[in-house]
């Protein structure tokens, strides 16, 4: 038998996801996008596996608040801009 894995992937836990963007949207961070969310559950709180069931999944999605969201997009920026040539900077601090 074929166990379901609950990540970004499947249609029932996008669909959480999807409820969950708009309700941050509306109430707190207004920029928020579907990828940054993604990019949140992937690469952080499932980076070491994913929920057993459906459940715990829409439950994870539903716990996550914006100052935690935040701070992780806020140390992938430090992280791809410490990968970035001095050049890439230099509109920015005008040179």
């Amino acid at each position: 038998m074929n166990k379901d894995v609950f990540d970004v992937n499947h249609p029932s836990v996008q669909m959480a996801m999807v409820l969950k963007l708009q309700q941050m949207k509306r109430t707190q961070i207004p920029t928020l996008s579907y990828s940054d969310l993604e990019d949140y559950l992937t690469l952080f709180i499932w980076k070491n596996g994913t929920n057993d069931s459906l459940t715990e999944a829409v439950d994870t999605i539903w716990k996550i608040e914006s100052r935690d969201i935040i701070r992780f997009l806020s140390n992938q920026a430090i992280r791809e801009g410490a990968k970035m040539p001095i050049a890439d900077f230099s509109e920015m601090i005008g040179g």
